[in-house]
């Protein structure tokens, strides 16, 4: 066995629910084989500032927060600032196209919360191995879920591609919350060409309203600007 095998993992847990992470805080202590780099954070923010710091072996990451960012795109952060590290996603929930959106995102796998203390502690040192923690029925189940996310990615990028540079630039506006007067204001345009915009929007993106192309631009956000 090598030195590196004989090594603590070295663990970050980032969840908001203090009660939940002092318990595992005080079971993972009592385990020699997993070392906590910090205290548990509360947020994707600090644990972003820990892991640019020093990157932990595994992070151990809620799938929500109370903040704007979810566990998903939290792990798809961490693993661009760290992409050795494994995420392993804590869920109490049983959907499983959150849990494919959190594979896709760079997780190694879940674990739920309802997990015992001895099923957490080795999912961990797997986890660190480079074990994918994905129930073998769970996966077969979530293939098909990943073929059709993979597609309605692929048709939402093709429609976003139609749009003109000023149309995106509308539609960016519309998803931070702004009516057609201020979106005239900012880009200097009269109002009817910023409703001649919106309609083009809606046209190209397939959609009936503002409110379903702005849900379309944040369910496939990054695509916009």
């Amino acid at each position: 066995m090598d030195e590196a095998s004989t090594q603590p993992v070295r663990l970050l847990i980032c969840d908001d629910h203090r009660i939940l992470t002092d318990t595992l805080r005080t079971v993972i202590e009592e385990d020699g084989g997993i070392d906590l780099i910090a205290p548990p954070v509360q947020t994707p923010e600090e644990a972003f500032r820990l892991v640019r710091e020093r990157p932990p072996d595994v992070i151990l990451m809620d799938i929500e927060f109370r903040g704007s960012m979810s566990g998903i795109e939290a792990t798809r952060r961490v693993k661009e600032l760290a992409p050795q590290a494994k995420v392993v996603v804590m869920t109490a929930h049983e959907d499983e196209r959150l849990l494919v959106e959190a594979i896709e995102a760079g997780a190694s796998g879940f674990l739920r919360k309802t997990e015992g203390v001895d099923e957490l502690i080795g999912a961990l040192k797997a986890a660190a191995a480079g074990e994918i923690l994905v129930d073998p029925q769970a996966l077969a189940r979530m293939l098909p879920l990943m073929a059709r996310e993979r597609e309605v990615r692929r048709e939402a990028s093709e429609r976003l591609a139609t749009l003109s540079e000023r149309e995106r630039e509308v539609l960016a506006l519309l998803t931070q919350g702004l009516r057609n007067e201020a979106i005239a204001q900012r880009l200097g345009i009269s109002p009817q060409t910023v409703q001649t915009h919106v309609r083009n929007i809606l046209g190209k993106l397939e959609v009936h309203s503002k409110l379903e192309a702005v849900a379309f631009a944040v369910r496939h956000g990054g695509r916009v600007s």
